[in-house]
């Protein structure tokens, strides 16, 4: 093993990949003379040259369009959306064209693209910069959506996307390309669906993903204080969703509680207790409680922001109330 950070671990996803099969390229705003606006992509213009790794204008409708289109005849593009709150811009590419020409055209065409960046808050950035849009993108049928905590997940779920033949939304956060994890030696790769228990526990489950993860984990580490064993369990995607991992976690633990940075409304918190109450009703010890951002835009004060968003504060309370504890 070794230690990387999480923007290491998505570039030598890139570049083995790349390696790999002439087909792929990358393209976005800033991703080759600039080396990436958080230097994902450095060093990659200078090894694949300006035909595989490719600036675009400040238009993410076209970009975005024009890799729908090199997909259909045969290329296989990441497109970096510099945040997920620009790809609003692109979003009819991405829902209307993408997502849906394979069943439109009964097969003929795929869409083997990955659309990647970050996605949520991450510090002042004012609430036109600071939206979670997991819940929106996996609301859409014929897209795989992956949201991964850290260095290891990311390099091994994004090597698969790129390898996926159908379009995939891969979600990263700022505010972790510069965390660091160890990395297996060698090719590796996580299959896209799965689910990993990041702490195994037997009193409650904690359902999460993305950077949201790390607040669960340092959650369950203030909880074992006071002898409450917590299961932790990182989705890593979030369509599709590993139900069955959850599933038989509630079973044994008899108590759930789910953390995401999103808005309540019909988020993927909404979707797992739905599942829940449906497979394992009979086994619930107390209601289903979510953690979710504050269902206002996110502010800019960063006394409101604390407020605002899933903390570990929250997550403790939640977890006693389920505990009966409170």
């Amino acid at each position: 093993m070794r230690t990387v950070e999480f923007r290491e671990a998505l570039r030598e996803a890139m570049n083995e990949e790349m390696r790999r099969d002439e087909k792929i390229l990358l393209m976005g705003e800033e991703v080759a003379e600039y080396n990436g606006a958080y230097k994902v992509s450095k060093g990659m213009l200078a090894e694949f040259g300006a035909k595989r790794v490719i600036d675009t204008p400040i238009a993410e409708l076209g970009f975005a369009g024009i890799a729908v289109g090199a997909s259909m005849n045969g290329l296989r593009p990441i497109v970096e959306f510099m945040t997920f709150n620009f790809s609003l811009v692109a979003i009819d590419q991405v829902i209307n064209s993408a997502a849906k020409m394979y069943s439109m055209s009964g097969g003929q065409y795929s869409c083997p693209i990955v659309f990647r960046g970050p996605t949520a808050s991450a510090g002042q950035l004012g609430a036109q910069h600071s939206q979670a849009f997991e819940n929106w993108y996996a609301n859409c049928p014929g897209l795989k959506v992956v949201v991964p905590s850290n260095p290891m997940d990311a390099k091994g779920l994004l090597k698969s996307s790129i390898r996926d033949n159908d379009p995939v939304i891969f979600m990263e956060s700022e505010q972790m390309y510069g965390d660091k994890g160890e990395i297996p030696e060698g090719e590796y790769i996580i299959p896209i669906g799965v689910a990993d228990i990041k702490r195994a526990g037997t009193d409650v489950t904690i359902a999460t993903f993305g950077k949201i993860t790390k607040v669960a984990l340092k959650a369950a580490e203030e909880l074992a204080k006071d002898g409450i064993s917590c299961e932790v369990i990182d989705l890593r995607t979030v369509r599709p969703i590993d139900y069955k991992t959850i599933i038989e976690s509630v079973k044994k633990t008899n108590r759930l509680v789910i953390v995401e940075e999103a808005w309540p409304l019909a988020s993927i918190s909404s979707e797992i207790t739905y599942m829940v109450q449906k497979e394992a009703f009979d086994y619930l010890d107390a209601p289903i409680r979510r953690i979710t951002n504050a269902d206002v835009p996110l502010p800019y004060a960063p006394t409101l922001i604390d407020v605002a968003l899933p903390n570990i504060v929250k997550t403790v309370k939640a977890v006693k109330e389920v505990m009966y504890r409170a």
